[in-house]
């Protein structure tokens, strides 16, 4: 008997991104899978095993255009696809080697018996038959035989999990792509087909939790009100095998549940914790556990009543352990009111301080959530020392997904070769105690969560998709969470086979297409880093604003820790044993003695470790402030080339990509000059050392707006000064338009005019550019750039190309404001064509 037939129209709508990795479209040489089963049988009846059924006839539908029948188990007398549990599988086909793997894992096998072929998908579990069967379709995406398949995947941890900082209200903290596909309002959404298709995208490649709220979690998370609306939200995960967490605010016993004190070791503080966690998991039963950001940027904890981190964490821990669930404790715990005076002060110190003197004392359900550095997710920072310092304790490494300080998914930042280093490092620390391996301890071992003393451990991602088509906004940024779910199931993959692996799944297998977007996301990464923060010396971004444009000078003489120490004579924060804050201590040896040393220490980690003057020499030979010239000028031409290298793929796909992509690398190579000039302009004034090449403070092609003749048009000075040309910008406070003008006084030829404007995000301001009053092209400021204000963060470019010029041609620029938006410009600068 036939029990289903489906299928599928989500290929339909790929060129909006919507349907990622989970792309399915016709394979170039279906031949392949000419002799495959046409029927799917079915071993195990449970909703994971039926979501399993179901992606297999979708995915054969869509790229073998074939429609598989799904048919009863005992119906087992002809080729097909076999999908169950090992033990059901095995009860079927005893002739099979007895196979034993762990929890989320499974086996892919082609088994010829009886004159029949099956195809068999073997799970350890539920999930792991589902994670089998997205892994066969994966392999039929990428044109892979399946003739004598024989393949065993097991996840490298058992925490897997993505975090979402979404608010109630609908908004997402540090997201890029939209609005929360959880809440609007005050509510979880009535339509949760999105949440749904996202559970989808996590479970093919191996995610087996999420958090759905901001780590700054609302005080009314836990009410009972909420709880059943976000029970929803695990209702639709629980297909594919996600189990949803929650961030939770320490407090809880006091804001919801009425109490005087939410001190964690008040007896009726624990008895609120134990009865609000049996409530939850009334609602949500197979609910994965909490999440707990305490004591960190104003969020109360038991420090509050002179409690220690696990003092909190194991109260929660023991309301969960009955129920299966865990603690996700972050060490991200420091001071943001240090005083910046003091040359010892280092929020990096922060997290080994509080947590190491604890190791051993949480209960073996709580893991501590470790930011992969010590500072914030920054373009380069070195691994934090506490992940090599915690031989009792669970640990999770936290990364971040969304791009933060990484362009905001604006530019293209491929993380996954900065994650794979941290993976790969060597902390020499192994054991209850610690005692330093000789030949090393890769981070992966240490979050593996296989050991004794450490039984869980994992990876954490902070997403943050929203109800952008394309989940993370840049159609190439869902690399990124591809990549760290495939690096927190098999740390082991190198960045090229998980980019060549997405770039075949998201665009099919064109080989020019697979190599240049391959190329393209593996160069990325350090793309972005020469042109923002120079060696190691942590964020140039504006981070007492929206952390996007350059702002250097934001870091410093503030609490908040993220300092470089940059003045006139050098730069870097002295981090030493000897002279320092002490920080390389807390590593093991031999890796403290790396840092500690000069000699020794990585040119890319330079800054972070010590503070040197201009004129130090690299090993590269290069002195710094020549390296930050160069890397910033290099950068700066590295991403101007992407676009270049992406108009090869013009034709070899959808149109609707094709332009998103380059519309985003062209505004990326405008925005790259913004971070060029305002770095090395700064740089240049602070230190007084010329650029040896000449480039820095000299801009031949460029005449200042300020400068220019304006009509209407007014001069300003912008904040800070390095992020506008000259420092200076000029504005349009008129209800019509206003215009600057100058006259060509270069060889005729032709030319590309770029005008660098400002977009601010309180109005649409339009533009036109006129040669001798002739319109040439007319553009709006309509994007949606993360200031009000004139500054690095909205500073943008617009480049009209092919300009026949003669010398005598007058140039203008004409601005209508709109709203708050005064069409504010910066320069024009001519180029040769």
């Amino acid at each position: 008997m036939i029990l289903l037939v489906f299928v599928c129209t989500y290929g339909a709508h790929a060129e909006t991104g919507e349907a990622a990795w989970l792309h399915y479209a016709p394979v170039q040489d279906s031949r392949l899978y000419a002799a495959l089963p046409g029927t799917v049988i079915s071993l195990n009846d449970s909703v994971l095993a039926k979501s399993a059924a179901r992606e297999l006839l979708q995915g054969v539908s869509g790229m073998l255009r074939r429609e598989l029948r799904v048919r009863t188990q005992k119906e087992i007398d002809a080729s097909a696809f076999v999908i169950g549990t090992v033990t059901e599988v095995h009860r079927r086909f005893p002739d099979l080697p007895a196979t034993e793997i762990a929890d989320d894992a499974f086996y892919l096998k082609t088994l010829h018996h009886r004159g029949h072929t099956y195809i068999v998908i073997a799970g350890a579990n539920e999930r792991g038959i589902l994670y089998g069967a997205f892994a066969l379709l994966r392999r039929i995406a990428q044109q892979q035989s399946l003739a004598n398949l024989d393949d065993k995947e097991t996840p490298a941890a058992p925490i897997r999990w993505v975090d979402q900082w979404d608010n109630p209200d609908g908004s997402i903290e540090r997201g890029y792509a939209g609005r929360s596909i959880f809440f609007d309002n005050g509510h979880v959404r009535s339509d949760l087909t999105r949440v749904s298709e996202y559970a989808r995208l996590l479970a093919s490649v191996g995610i087996n939790g999420c958090n759905v709220n901001n780590v700054n979690a609302a005080a009314d998370t836990l009410s009972t009100a909420s709880l059943e609306e976000l029970a929803r939200i695990a209702d639709a995960f629980r297909p594919w095998g996600v189990r949803m967490a929650l961030s939770v605010n320490i407090a809880s016993p006091q804001t919801i549940g009425h109490l005087d004190t939410f001190d964690p070791l008040d007896p009726r503080v624990e008895a609120w914790w134990k009865s609000k966690t049996d409530e939850v998991y009334r609602l949500i039963p197979d609910f994965a556990g909490f999440t707990v950001k305490a004591d960190s940027e104003g969020q109360l904890g038991p420090s509050n009543y002179g409690r220690t981190p696990a003092d909190a964490a194991n109260t929660l821990a023991r309301a969960l352990k009955p129920h299966g669930g865990v603690v996700l404790y972050r060490a991200f715990v420091y001071n943001h009111h240090l005083d910046w005076r003091d040359p010892k002060a280092d929020r990096a110190r922060a997290a080994y301080d509080i947590f190491h003197p604890l190791d051993g004392e949480f209960e073996d359900n709580v893991v501590l959530q470790i930011k992969h550095g010590p500072i914030d997710f920054q373009a380069r920072e070195p691994v934090s020392p506490l992940i090599g310092g915690l031989g009792r304790t669970n640990e999770a490494m936290e990364v971040q997904v969304t791009q933060e300080y990484t362009g905001q998914q604006r530019h293209l930042c491929f993380l996954v070769p900065m994650w794979k280093e941290v993976l790969d490092f060597h902390m020499y620390a192994e054991g209850s105690d610690l005692h330093a391996k000789p030949e090393g301890t890769p981070v992966k071992e240490l979050i593996a969560g296989k050991s004794f003393h450490r039984p869980l451990g994992g990876m954490v991602g902070v997403a943050n998709v929203g109800l952008d088509a394309n989940w993370l906004a840049h159609p190439l940024a869902m690399a990124n969470l591809y990549g760290f779910a495939r690096l927190a199931w098999n740390p082991d993959l190198t960045p090229k086979i998980i980019a060549e692996e997405w770039t075949r799944l998201t665009f099919g297998n064109d080989p020019e297409v697979v190599k240049t977007i391959t190329a393209m996301q593996l160069a990325s990464w350090h793309i972005y880093e020469s042109y923002t923060g120079p060696l190691g010396a942590g964020t140039m971004t504006d981070i007492i604003g929206v952390h996007y444009g350059p702002g250097i000078e934001s870091s410093e003489r503030n609490g908040w820790g993220q300092w470089h120490r940059a003045d006139h004579d050098g730069i870097g924060m002295d981090r030493t044993v000897a002279t320092g804050t002490g920080y390389i201590g807390q590593y093991h040896e031999p890796v403290a003695a790396m840092y500690e040393s000069l000699a020794t220490c990585p040119d890319a980690l330079l800054l972070f470790m010590h503070h040197v003057p201009y004129t130090y020499r690299l090993h590269s030979g290069k002195t710094v402030i020549q390296h930050i010239y160069d890397s910033h000028y290099e950068g700066a031409e590295a991403a101007a080339n992407l676009i270049p290298q992406w108009q090869t793929l013009k034709g070899r796909m959808d149109d609707e990509r094709y332009e998103d992509v380059l519309n985003r690398l062209t505004y990326q190579a405008g925005h790259a000059i913004v971070w060029r000039d305002a770095i090395s302009e700064w740089f240049l004034k602070t230190s007084g050392i010329p650029d040896d090449k000449g480039r820095a403070g000299h801009h031949p092609n460029r005449v200042e707006a300020e400068s220019m003749q304006l009509k209407g048009y007014a001069p300003v000075d912008v904040t800070p000064w390095e992020t506008a040309s000259g420092g200076k910008a000029v504005i349009c406070e008129l209800a019509e338009p206003c215009s600057a003008s100058f006259a060509f006084s270069g060889k005729p030829g032709r030319y590309q005019i770029s005008a660098q404007y400002f977009d601010t995000n309180n109005g649409a301001a339009g533009f036109r550019l006129l040669i001798n009053g002739k319109q040439m092209d007319a553009w709006t400021a309509d994007d949606s750039l993360p200031s009000p204000k004139m500054n690095g963060h909205t500073s943008t470019r617009h480049t009209t190309s092919d300009v026949a010029l003669q010398a005598g041609d007058t140039i203008q620029i004409e601005g209508l404001p709109d709203h708050g938006d005064k069409a504010g410009l910066d320069y024009v600068e001519i180029d040769p064509e």
